[in-house]
């Protein structure tokens, strides 16, 4: 499967079943986002409180056979009825440097 990055960042990927293969998906330009909506609910102290919603994707393009986009898990959690959309498994999965960053995924979500 050919994978098209729609985020800022140099996601790369050890595919641990196949021995540690390393798989690195450049950024392409195009960033998926989701649509915020805040609203200010309420004030505590000064400090506005804000409810936020989701809205809408944009960025993703239509399905194409043997493509997966690797998008965000924000705009990942709103994407509807794709298949073909992954965001990176950041959990505890990832593989991290000494400083808690992460460097690479080994997996990676779908809706």
């Amino acid at each position: 499967m050919k994978f098209v990055n729609l985020t800022p960042h140099t996601i790369k990927i050890v595919a641990l079943a196949t021995d540690g293969k390393e798989i690195v998906v450049e950024p392409s330009g195009t960033i998926a986002r989701v649509e915020t909506i805040e609203k200010v609910i309420a004030e505590v102290d000064g400090i506005p409180i804000v409810k936020r919603t989701f809205g809408e994707v944009k960025g993703i393009p239509a399905p194409e056979e043997g493509v997966g986009y690797i998008v965000s898990a924000m705009v990942l959690s709103a994407v509807k009825g794709r298949i073909d959309v992954y965001a990176p498994d950041t959990g505890s999965t990832a593989i991290r440097n000494d400083k808690g960053q992460i460097e690479a995924v080994t997996r990676l979500v779908r809706a």
